[in-house]
């Protein structure tokens, strides 16, 4: 067997947790899922790590956990920046034992490391990053993947997530380390006793709150009635006391989905972008008829909304329809308001609608694009911020159902994304409109910008190889034309010239105004294709994007 020592290693150190050396024992005799686990270490990026729990270094557990800690402790400890860590961790399996052992490694390296003393979320992380003065943070979640998943982002200073730069020394200094000798531990109660290990206080997350509030646009909302599930992750606590503050009483928690849990027992893939993760709260609003059903990822950094559809039903918005109602409403009201700054700024990504170009010139904002990616986003309010213009930045927001307002974090925050959602709903229905109205009159204003997305899955190692050969084939031999449009544009994101950092993404421009963007995801093994088509009613649309996904299912069939 091909990697029989590297197996027998780990069966002999892997003991702390039961639960891989269990699995150990249980693929010893099988080839293909002993190479599964061991073929590479699991790779590591701006997002930090991510993948399935399990016994192996393509594995997420205890030791590759150690590991990371370890090489970014010695990124922190020669970078000059404050040694002190914030660590936070969603419902996920494994989530507190990663947490800790995380502070165990940092403790052991002379790093204070400062955890949150029970569940939060991704954007409570990235506030407590700068609240509390750290040079890092950690953020122990998958997001929005499947349960068998987990993941560990790092954040850097400025509270996003870290840059490709220090994602690139970090992973140098990884590589300079084993898995089982070279991580450096603390005991876990001496590191408390000594002050190196230190709960976060509540006060944190109670401020973190209160800066989403400092964004209010102010409306009443009292009247309105709301359906709210955390889908088993994180959102509950600081959402509830959200909307306690902002004076939303009519409140229903879906109670299959209220309480932690990592199995996500309703929602095998707990993703607020797909209506399985959403039915258990459509189904309740078939008895509550809410004026709005919002739903929030395990990591509550995510945010997806169903309003109603005026025939007794209702009606998932997509990520790209919330992005836009909501770069409208907020460029609108604080027009009306006169608090728009001058030369103000919006944000959004290259694989989000083309719809944000036309809404943005209406209100003359600066409509910049970026990698995909909200970091890149948050890099772009760093930006401001740094050349002392912070009041510019107006709105973010990307396709995958994230959004953000203000600078307060520097990712996306679902808890601003709730905020938002209800100021926005309680806003058009003191004028007789729904979220759904409002849409419709944008896509009766600027055009039916309609968009889909289309993923391929590519198990293991020979996956991730037919991956490269279709990114590779498709740069070999760029198509003329795509479903019977010809091609008038292509752009390829790892060429020079873009203006962005380099990215495996290609981009083709279709002679009726439509777009196919395909790249490979950074956390799954999956290849996305990103569609976009513009008509003269959603029909049309849809059926452009119909012809165009068909062409692109024929190039993963290669």
């Amino acid at each position: 067997m091909q990697y029989q020592d590297v197996l027998n290693l780990w069966r002999a150190r892997a003991v702390e947790d039961p639960d891989l050396t269990a699995e150990l024992e249980a693929v010893a005799g099988d080839e293909a899922a002993v190479t599964d686990r061991f073929y590479r270490d699991l790779a590591f990026g701006t997002g930090g790590l991510r993948g399935v729990l399990g016994a192996g270094t393509n594995r997420m557990n205890l030791y590759t956990i150690r590991r990371a800690t370890q090489g970014l402790a010695d990124y922190l400890n020669a970078s000059g920046l404050p040694r002190k860590v914030a660590l936070a961790h969603d419902s996920r399996h494994k989530g507190e034992l990663f947490c800790r052992e995380a502070a165990r490694v940092l403790a052991a390296n002379g790093i204070t490391a400062y955890l949150y003393p029970r569940l939060e979320p991704t954007p409570a992380l990235s506030w407590a990053v700068r609240y509390l003065g750290c040079g890092a943070g950690i953020c122990v979640t998958a997001s929005h993947n499947p349960a068998r998943y987990n993941g560990y982002k790092v954040y850097g200073a400025d509270g996003c997530q870290i840059t490709l730069d220090a994602a690139a020394r970090v992973l140098a200094a990884m590589e300079q380390h084993d898995y089982f000798d070279s991580p450096r531990l603390m005991d876990y109660d001496s590191a408390v006793a000594q002050g190196r290990i230190v709960a976060i206080d509540d006060r944190c997350l109670s401020d973190f709150v209160d800066a989403v509030l400092a964004l209010r646009p102010g409306n009443d909302v009292s009247h309105l009635k709301l359906v709210y599930t955390p889908l088993n992750g994180t959102g509950l606590e600081p959402v509830r006391m959200l909307l306690d503050r902002m004076g939303v009483t009519h409140v229903t928690v879906v109670p299959e989905q209220e309480a932690p849990d990592g199995d996500f027992p309703t929602c095998p893939y707990p993703n607020p972008e797909i209506r399985e993760a959403m039915e258990t709260g459509l189904k309740l609003c078939d008895t509550v008829h809410p004026d709005l059903m919002i739903g929030t990822d395990p990591d509550c950094d995510r945010m997806g909304a169903a309003v109603p559809d005026g025939r007794g039903g209702y009606r998932l918005l997509s990520g790209n329809e919330m992005g836009v109602l909501l770069l409208d409403y907020i460029c609108r009201t604080r027009q009306a308001n006169g608090t728009m700054p001058e030369n103000p700024v919006a944000v959004t990504t290259i694989v989000s609608t083309d719809m944000a170009t036309p809404i943005a010139a209406h209100y003359g904002v600066e409509l910049r694009r970026t990698l995909t990616g909200f970091k890149f986003i948050g890099e772009q309010i760093g930006l401001l911020e740094a050349e002392g213009h912070a009041e510019r930045y107006l709105f973010g927001f990307e396709e995958s159902y994230g959004y953000l307002s203000g600078g307060h974090v520097r990712d996306k925050d679902g808890v601003n994304a709730v905020m938002l959602a209800c100021e926005a709903a309680a806003w058009y229905a003191a004028r007789g409109m729904s979220l759904l109205d409002a849409v419709n009159a944008l896509y009766a204003e600027y055009g039916w910008y309609r968009n889909a997305l289309h993923s391929f899955t590519f198990e293991g190692e020979s996956g991730m190889h037919t991956m490269q050969a279709i990114m590779a084939g498709l740069r070999d031999s760029a198509p003329r034309q795509i479903a019977g449009y010809a091609v008038t544009g292509v752009t390829d994101y790892r060429a020079d010239g873009t203006g962005l950092p380099r990215a495996d993404v290609l981009e083709y421009r279709l002679e009726n105004g439509a777009k196919l963007m395909v790249r490979p995801s950074g956390t799954e093994p999956k290849i996305k294709v990103y569609l976009s088509a513009v008509a003269d009613s959603a029909e049309a649309a849809d059926a452009i994007n119909e012809k165009l996904a068909g062409a692109a299912a024929g190039w993963m069939r290669r």
